[in-house]
């Protein structure tokens, strides 16, 4: 006779023939580590709350166990993140490697055009910058390492959605909703799809005022050794200084340079 389990389907997270959930708990924390961003660097209790979408209570216990583990630092009334936090993300960026390679080659490419330039990885429906060489203030918010934009509406973004398999594609295109960043963002998926095929044909992307008005930018694919994109990278410039023609004959030309030498280190890293 078989014996009778005393637990139930959630009490066996990862058991045999089981699929895991999500730990609400480690989920809440995360959400109250991303709640804090440029605009938002201190919060009090009641702002995290909110951001967050959790009770006080909960909130407080999350906020508390961070500081208690150097994460975080409060002065009792505001809390703010602390360097500590970078830890977080250095697994992933050592085991990338892609910022320790790229950061010579972006410099390289900022002196000898002097506009900032950025590289990035696709990460659900976002761009997410891991490295940047910053010239002059582009933006009306600040861009650091871990800075996230909608792909879509992004010269980096195109670029590696123009990468995608058809599958991959419509699967982003299902999950994002196109939002009209700017008068000029494209938010017509037919119209997404025409522009992603133009940067297939011509091997990069540029990007007039869809994200912000007043942006230009334009952006390259950095290839890994199977010849997939494995992120892009990018020249962000103000439409004072560059026209979309000054972009075509100054910019795009050590763009692709940059983006052909990184490729060639990360092929010559697997050797």
């Amino acid at each position: 006779m078989t014996p009778t389990s005393s637990h139930t389907a959630g009490d066996n997270p990862g058991g045999a023939g089981e699929t895991p959930g999500p730990v609400q708990s480690f989920v809440r924390g995360l959400a109250v580590i991303r709640c804090f961003d440029g605009d938002h660097p201190r919060l009090t209790l009641a702002q995290v709350a909110e951001r967050t979408g959790l009770a006080r209570a909960t909130a407080r216990r999350f906020l508390h166990t961070l500081v208690s583990m150097d994460y975080a630092n409060t002065d009792g009334t505001r809390f703010w993140l602390t360097s500590r936090v970078l830890e977080l993300g250095h697994s992933y960026l050592s085991s990338l490697s892609l910022p320790d390679i790229g950061q010579p080659r972006l410099e390289e490419l900022s002196r000898r055009i002097s506009e900032s330039s950025s590289m990035s990885v696709l990460e659900g429906t976002d761009v997410v910058y891991v490295s940047r060489v910053p010239v002059r203030r582009i933006m009306a918010v600040s861009i650091t390492i871990g800075t996230r934009f909608p792909a879509y509406a992004t010269s980096m973004g195109r670029v590696l959605l123009a990468d995608l398999n058809p599958t991959d594609l419509d699967d982003y295109l299902s999950a994002v909703t196109l939002e009209q960043l700017t008068p000029r963002t494209c938010t017509s998926v037919g119209q997404l799809r025409a522009e992603l095929q133009t940067v297939r044909d011509q091997g990069w992307s540029l990007v007039d005022q869809e994200l912000e008005i007043g942006l230009r930018s334009v952006a390259a694919p950095v290839l890994g050794p199977d010849g997939r994109a494995v992120a892009a990278v990018n020249v962000s410039t103000r439409t004072e200084v560059y026209s979309v023609a000054d972009l075509h004959r100054e910019i795009v030309p050590p763009l692709l340079d940059t983006a052909r030498a990184i490729t060639g280190d990360l092929a010559a890293q697997h050797l």
